[in-house]
């Protein structure tokens, strides 16, 4: 194997993220809209499971990977910004950057809860209900998601999810695509 030369001037153009210039989008998915889940996402590698595939503030800052996707979630004040229940067809990976975080899943029909500090990690299993929520008061909060597998799919809601979020507007046709039904 031929090892590539990359020069610092072509690695920064190209493969660089910096975090200042991270803007995203806050209308990325389903949940976006119900109290608590207000939250900011930053496709940093790869479209992840996006749901609104039109916001060319969800276009991937590096482009697409192979096998993950990574994202940042960023905090909106006064939210515990966080997705409602999903599941994904792949593991997710949380990392909270900023803040501490709760990860909750459902054990059947009961919601359980780990803390997580800065730079803990956890691995949520495929097909277990998830989301998280920032449990700390700072504006600027983090949590870091990588979904892993060459094929996410798309996000599976838990039906309360959809049902509330179609009071707001908001609802995903069959082929997990958003679309806001109150904006036609």
């Amino acid at each position: 194997m031929d090892t590539p030369k990359v020069s610092a001037a072509n690695m920064e153009k190209k493969h660089v993220v910096r975090y200042a210039d991270c803007n995203g989008s806050d209308l990325a998915y389903l949940d976006q809209r119900l109290p608590g889940h207000e939250r900011e996402i930053v496709n940093v590698i790869g479209m992840n499971v996006t749901e609104n595939q039109d916001d060319p503030d969800l276009i991937p800052k590096l482009g697409s990977a192979f096998g993950f996707s990574l994202v940042y979630n960023k905090r909106t004040p006064g939210s515990g910004s966080g997705p409602a229940f999903h599941v994904h067809q792949t593991e997710e990976v949380f990392v909270p950057m900023k803040g501490t975080w709760e990860v909750v899943w459902l054990e059947g029909d009961e919601e359980r809860a780990i803390a997580l500090e800065p730079l803990d990690v956890v691995s949520v299993p495929v097909g277990v209900y998830r989301g998280f929520r920032c449990i700390t008061d700072e504006d600027d909060a983090l949590m870091l998601a990588i979904v892993g597998g060459p094929d996410a799919g798309k996000v599976a809601w838990h039906p309360s999810v959809i049902d509330r979020a179609r009071e707001t507007g908001l609802v995903v046709d069959d082929a997990g695509n958003l679309k806001d039904v109150a904006a036609e």
